[in-house]
């Protein structure tokens, strides 16, 4: 009902004003790219059982909103987001790494999250283990060649306990992911279950997409998702400086107040 939707978006505001002071704390990258997948962590968080369910961070650059979400789960203390990528820092830092406690494999370098989750996939299927692997990519890692190897072996092992879920915001590091390398976002998924959510910040929307339950047989899922990059904060939203850059002071103040509404 309602209450979930609300409850969805506060933890969704809370993610990006947390998010938003680690980054701005550690003068470190990557805010915009946090922000365009929170939403979709929101609802992925609220819903999986991590006792079973494993998530790999393919597009392992969002590693502050990958610490928040591990934090309010109770996988890590909330007090390690405050070491995040500060001077001397080895665990914490702005990629995420199997060092800290909830991940599972180091991502960051496009292209490896996804076949690791593969294998991750296939040995719950060898030991008749319950639970998904869910998996968050970028759209600018549907270049890369592993993607592809990684998507055909997962169709011929069956895994219908795999689910990829692609941010899909436009924008890689040095450009409009179009112009970059112009791949059809489904084209390394060709047999597999596809679903393209269109409102990808709408919180109910993911929801009844990610967890309807009904397309899931002997054929692993890819969800695009259609996202905003730098989304919640106006100067950020499509704006691939922010990709690198991080906020100055009066901009940290500006992105807190319109988070704040």
């Amino acid at each position: 009902g309602n209450d979930k939707k609300s409850n969805y978006a506060e933890i969704a505001k809370r993610a990006r004003l947390k998010v938003l002071d680690m980054i701005f704390l550690a003068q470190t990258s990557h805010l915009a790219s946090n922000f365009s997948c929170i939403d979709i962590l929101t609802v992925l968080f609220e819903n999986i059982d991590l006792e079973k369910d494993k998530v790999i961070f393919s597009k392992g650059w969002m590693a502050a909103s990958a610490y928040y979400f591990l934090a309010r789960k109770g996988v890590i203390p909330e007090k390690d987001l405050d070491r995040f990528c500060q001077p001397g820092e080895k665990e914490y830092i702005g990629l995420v790494e199997p060092s800290v406690e909830g991940i599972h494999y180091s991502g960051g370098s496009m292209g490896h999250g996804f076949p690791a989750a593969v294998g991750y996939a296939l040995s719950k299927k060898l030991n008749k283990k319950d639970g998904k692997v869910y998996v968050l990519m970028s759209d600018g890692e549907l270049d890369i060649g592993t993607t592809w190897e990684a998507a055909l072996i997962a169709l011929q092992y069956k895994l219908d306990n795999l689910i990829v879920i692609v941010d899909r915001n436009f924008l890689q590091a040095m450009g409009r992911v179009e112009e970059i390398l112009a791949v059809n976002q489904f084209a390394p998924f060709s047999d597999w279950y596809k679903a393209i959510i269109e409102a990808g910040h709408d919180h109910s929307v993911i929801d009844a997409m990610l967890f309807s339950g009904v397309f899931l047989h002997e054929k692993p899922a890819v969800f695009i998702v259609k996202t905003i990059k730098g989304k919640g904060w106006k100067r950020a939203e499509n704006n691939n400086l922010f990709h690198y850059k991080s906020p100055t002071k009066e901009e940290y103040e500006e992105a807190k107040k319109e988070l704040n509404g």
